[in-house]
C-alpha cells in the first residue's frame, strides 16, 4: 500500500475510533460503540506502524498533516458540516508540511 494510502486508513480509523467515544461521552450514544471505537484505534496503531520510515517521530509528524485533511473530510462526510475556505487552506498547508517531513532530501 503507498504510503499515502497507509496513512489515510491509519486516519479513518483513529478518527473513527475518536469519534466513538465523542458519540458516548458527548452525544448519549449508548456504551457499546466504545467496543468498535477501540477495535477501530487498534487498527489505527497497527497501519501507522506500517509506514516505511526509518523513525518514528518523523511517521508520526508526516502523519498529523494527512489526520488533519481527513477530519476536515469526517466533518463534512460524516457530521454533515462543510469546511468552508480556512478549513481547507489550513489543511492545504498542513498537507504540504507534511510532504517536506516525508519527502525532504534528508543526509546519509
Amino acid at each position: 500500500m503507498a504510503v499515502w494510502a497507509t496513512y489515510v486508513a491509519a486516519a479513518v480509523a483513529e478518527i473513527a475510533g475518536c469519534f466513538a467515544f465523542w458519540a458516548v461521552l458527548r452525544l448519549g450514544k449508548p456504551s457499546w460503540w466504545l467496543v468498535p471505537g477501540v477495535l477501530s484505534l487498534i487498527v489505527f496503531a497497527y497501519a501507522l506502524s506500517r509506514i516505511d520510515a526509518p523513525f518514528a517521530g518523523r511517521a508520526y509528524a508526516a502523519y498529523g498533516g494527512v489526520y488533519i485533511a481527513a477530519s476536515l473530510g469526517w466533518l463534512w462526510l460524516v457530521e454533515g458540516a462543510r469546511p468552508d475556505r480556512w478549513d481547507a487552506l489550513g489543511a492545504a498547508i498542513c498537507l504540504i508540511g507534511a510532504a517536506v517531513i516525508l519527502f525532504g532530501p534528508r543526509a546519509a
